[in-house]
């Protein structure tokens, strides 16, 4: 069984300016540096959700998320939904297209988890990417609503595995786009 990688990258990006999907950061596309650090951390196959803006996402399969503008919560359901006919796949990494400082290395450590539901964590703070095994995607599907993603899936969970990434990576993410 793999675990495959998922990024949710449909949004506006509103307060971004645009979406950031195809927003160029040091030198690299945000998608394509997602898609570059799940690859680089093993997971496969990556899928990446897309909606205010479409494009081609070289190494990755691209799912459209029609409600896009309802929230991370449509985009999480669309990749796990078309996740489900890949049966080799018994886990996957859910991770957003506007974190900079993930590493392949923070990645891996949660790939690596044994647990059947694990999350990033930075100086003790739970964050992205967070993994969950085939097991709990129904449930995950069921309750991602609006912009809250897998937030009630996850709150009050006393079998969520946190893996500090903090010596290896940065949970910030680009609200604004930084300073020219």
């Amino acid at each position: 069984m793999t675990t495959a990688g998922l990024v949710l990258a449909a949004g506006a990006g509103v307060r971004f300016g645009g979406p950031k999907a195809p927003y160029v950061y040091e030198g690299e596309r945000l998608v394509d540096r997602a898609v570059r650090i799940m690859r680089e951390a093993g997971c496969q196959p990556v899928m990446v959700v897309l909606g205010a803006w479409i494009g081609e996402v070289p190494g990755a399969a691209v799912v459209e998320n029609v409600e896009w503008s309802e929230g991370m919560g449509s985009s999480l359901r669309t990749g796990l939904s078309a996740l489900e006919s890949a049966d080799d796949v018994g886990a996957v990494i859910v991770t957003l297209v506007d974190l900079p400082g993930l590493t392949a290395e923070g990645v891996g450590r949660i790939r690596k988890s044994t647990a059947s539901i694990a999350a990033a964590s930075f100086e003790g703070e739970r964050g992205h990417p967070v993994k969950f095994a085939r097991e709990h995607w129904a449930d995950v599907i069921a309750v991602a609503r609006g912009d809250e993603g897998a937030r009630r899936f996850l709150k009050g969970r006393g079998d969520v595995a946190l893996i500090e990434l903090g010596d290896v990576a940065s949970g910030a993410d680009l609200d604004t786009r930084p300073a020219m």
